[in-house]
């Protein structure tokens, strides 16, 4: 997305993309705030469909299924729309300075994707 125009006198630094970053950053904060906490894994099978289960740092687990109330937002905001979008945004930090956060969710994805 690229600005509207030249910053003005009004305009919050580093413009309008800068505050879409930073509204869009704290939104996500909220959701996992409010989202079950953990590590979440593919832990066998509930039926047909894998079973997710979260892992707390205290050891305890709870299945993301039965927390729907809490979880779903979260899959939702983080659809496979998400992939495109986010992949271009790893390409360009491995092609450019990469930044600390973008080597942060590699390093998560490497370790969860096949």
């Amino acid at each position: 997305m690229t600005s509207p125009g030249p910053v003005g006198p009004m305009d919050p630094p580093g413009g309008a993309d800068a505050v879409l970053l930073r509204e869009a950053a704290d939104r996500l904060d909220l959701l996992a705030d409010r989202t079950t906490p953990g590590d979440w894994r593919l832990d066998g099978l509930l039926a047909s469909r894998p079973e997710v289960v979260a892992h707390a740092p205290d050891g305890g687990t709870e299945h993301v299924a039965e927390a729907r109330a809490r979880s779903g937002a979260w899959i939702a905001a983080l659809s496979s729309a998400l992939a495109g979008p986010l992949a271009a945004w790893l390409r360009a930090a491995a092609d450019g300075p990469a930044h600390p956060a973008a080597v942060e969710v590699a390093r998560h994805l490497v370790a969860r994707l096949p």
